[in-house]
Formats: structure tokens, sequence, C-alpha cells
């Protein structure tokens, strides 16, 4: 039996759960290149520091400060990867929270498969800093993200 030759799918048109699962490894790496780069190398302290980035919560602040920024496209994508429906969730993420930290991920996957570094890096950088500043918490959701 030949295999068939698969066309390159539009990254655009996958599922937005699909961005999400590249979003999280991609932002997964960054965020142990940046601990490992401060200086840190015990596995369980990088770990516990991990969390501070990736979280839902902490994804989900990152939503809020960086909306603005982003592109009608890229706020599309967000949208759609929030309004994705997943089987699971997580037992300590508020819902809203969880939505929005897959619909960044959706963002990060998109831009990571469609060779956007750029926009990518520039993103993952103002994420970085966003937690580490100690970004004041929204003081409500604004409506044009939810």
């Amino acid at each position: 039996m030949m295999k068939q030759d698969k066309q390159k799918r539009d990254p655009r048109q996958l599922n937005s759960l699909a961005l999400a699962y590249m979003g999280d490894a991609v932002l997964e790496l960054r965020v142990r290149q940046h601990l490992i780069a401060a200086g840190e190398v015990k596995p369980n302290q990088l770990q516990r520091m991990a969390v501070r980035y990736v979280s839902a919560k902490a994804q989900a602040s990152i939503v809020h400060g960086i909306w603005d920024r982003l592109s009608e496209e890229e706020q599309a994508v967000l949208r759609r990867g929030r309004n994705a429906k997943s089987a699971t969730m997580p037992k300590n993420a508020e819902v809203a929270d969880y939505r929005l930290s897959t619909g960044f991920e959706a963002l990060l996957g998109l831009l990571y498969l469609t060779g956007q570094e750029t926009r990518l890096d520039e993103i993952l950088t103002y994420a970085l800093e966003w937690v580490e500043h100690g970004a004041a918490k929204p003081s409500g959701k604004p409506d044009n993200i939810i």
C-alpha cells in the first residue's frame, strides 16, 4: 500500500484545542528556558516556579495585559480558543481562567505553526514580564474579551 502524500494543513484551519496543545508546549519551553537562564537549576524549584507562569490564572492575567496589543486576527484566534469546548477541566482553576488560558495557548500555537517567530517572541517576552513584575490583577473582565 502506497503512502499518500498528505497536503500540509493550514494552521489557521486547525481545531483550537490542537492549536492550544501546541501553544502549551511552546509556552512551557519558553518558561523553562527563562528560568534556567535566570540561574535556577534545582528541578523541584524549577517546577514550582514554572507554575507561576503557566497556570490558568497566570495566563488569564496575561490575556488581560496583552489584549490591547493584539491584532484583530490574534484577538479572533484567542476568542475562538477561549470558546472551544474541552472535555475536561482542571481541578484547581476557575472555568473563566481556564478558557482564557486555552485561548492564549491557541494563539501561541498558531503563531508558532505559521512561523511568526518575531511576533511569538514579542508576546512571550511581554507575558514573562507581566508575570514577573507582579502585574495588577484586572479589576473586572474587559467587555471586549469576554
